[in-house]
């Protein structure tokens, strides 16, 4: 149940998709405030609904509340919006009314914003509870344990690289981020056996995992191999039991 829909001001429906969604908001008459494609970015929704917070209330209804729908509800809660959603087959019935017109994303959230101004008996509201909160919390807690380590992580294979061959960290370093750069690593842990891979073979690794770059990473490597010869003769092999990167015995 919405709470004194009377007092809203302005109704915000959006068709929510995986990539983009729809926005469309009316005020109390009926009258067309903003129609518009956004993007799954939280960045643009918090423009969105600040460029109507000057409207006083406002209802954000939405098509799904979760998966695909769950940032922009999560973006409208933040604002201290309230916000609710219409229901598939409430949905379904409402488009029944106009026949005429083709399903689209804009049609879509006209459809839902009309439905939240003129029929609030459709829709449902959507809460976190206390819960989802704490759920929620637990879950942003292990990210950013993980964001950490791989940060720490990170640091520790370029600071070993530079150790190791610092031309190679100046290439590799900045990419580390890149699933191909791990892939190279695990596969060819040590100076050594980069330079006997060659170019086209750590080409053809590097272009599974990075189709754009792969071609000119694949040169900056195999170029700085040569840059420092007494590199590939030191006992060194960048693995540490199964993670790359930490001296131990190796000879070439």
């Amino acid at each position: 149940m919405i709470n004194e829909h009377e007092t809203i001001d302005v109704f915000i429906g959006v068709d929510v998709g995986k990539s983009n969604h729809h926005a469309v908001a009316l005020n109390k008459a009926g009258k067309k405030l903003l129609d518009k494609a956004l993007p799954q970015d939280e960045a643009k929704l918090k423009s969105l609904i600040k460029s109507l917070s000057k409207h006083e209330r406002l209802l954000f209804v939405v098509d799904q509340p979760a998966t695909i729908g769950a940032l922009p509800v999560a973006v409208a809660q933040a604002a201290g919006i309230q916000v609710a959603y219409l229901p598939g087959l409430a949905m379904r019935r409402i488009a029944d009314l106009h026949p005429c017109e083709a399903k689209s994303d804009p049609r879509d959230a006209y459809i839902i914003a009309d439905a939240a101004r003129t029929m609030p008996h459709t829709l449902r509201t959507v809460e976190v509870t206390e819960e989802q909160v704490a759920e929620l919390s637990m879950l942003c807690g292990f990210d950013d344990d993980l964001a950490k380590q791989g940060t720490a992580t990170s640091n520790r294979i370029r600071g070993l690289l530079t150790q190791i061959h610092p031309a190679l960290e100046r290439v590799i370093g900045p990419h580390l981020d890149h699933v191909a750069m791990a892939e190279l690593l695990a596969k060819y842990p040590s100076p050594a056996a980069l330079r006997r891979a060659g170019e086209a073979c750590i080409g053809a690794l590097l272009r599974k995992f990075a189709p754009r770059a792969w071609k000119r990473w694949a040169k900056d490597i195999t170029a700085c191999q040569w840059q420092f010869e007494i590199a590939h003769r030191r006992p060194t092999k960048m693995t540490s039991g199964g993670s790359p990167l930490t001296t131990s015995g190796n000879t070439n």
